[in-house]
């Protein structure tokens, strides 16, 4: 017998497994092996990216799902304005999907060293998924806490929405 209509039986979500779809470091989204041209289909993949447990990437949507690789960071933050100084300053940022995300307890910054030595900053753009900060973006950063630190000494790092983000030791980036 056919659910009534109006009820909540719940549909069964198909499996697809691997898409064959990649997002490379640099933020390019391919599916086998061609990038996807363009920006407003990438868009909609990356509205229904979801990370699992355990650090799997999928594209989620109400009737099927299906894996994803990520290289590193599914998105990049391509800019970063600064509004205000201190624990009143704000850090927004922009992605290469032109979504703007502001740094602080929903949106966490934070600073790796990679392999090589390099600092590796990410912002939290939403739960599971960051933004890995494109290098002219985190030198700015280093520039602006070097600036606001001065000669006072103290950690190196900044506030954004009244959070203090370490950004890791200044003689090393």
């Amino acid at each position: 017998m056919p659910p009534a209509q109006g009820s909540s039986a719940k549909r069964q979500v198909v499996d697809h497994g691997d898409l064959d779809m990649r997002i490379a470091r640099d933020g390019t989204w391919f599916y086998r092996g061609s990038p996807i041209p363009r920006p407003s289909l990438v868009k909609l993949f990356a509205s229904v990216l979801r990370r699992e447990d355990d650090g799997s990437y999928w594209l989620v949507t109400p009737v099927e799902r299906g894996r994803v690789e990520v290289e590193d960071a599914p998105f990049l933050a391509v800019e970063v304005t600064s509004d205000g100084e201190g624990p009143q300053r704000r850090l927004s940022f922009r992605t290469n999907l032109d979504q703007i995300v502001a740094a602080g307890p929903q949106h966490k910054l934070r600073v790796e060293t990679a392999a090589n030595g390099e600092p590796a900053p990410y912002l939290l753009v939403r739960p599971g998924l960051e933004a890995r900060l494109n290098r002219p973006v985190f030198y700015e950063l280093v520039e602006l806490a070097d600036a606001e630190r001065g000669d006072a000494g103290g950690p190196f790092g900044l506030w954004s929405d009244g959070v203090f983000f370490d950004l890791g030791d200044p003689e090393e980036s």
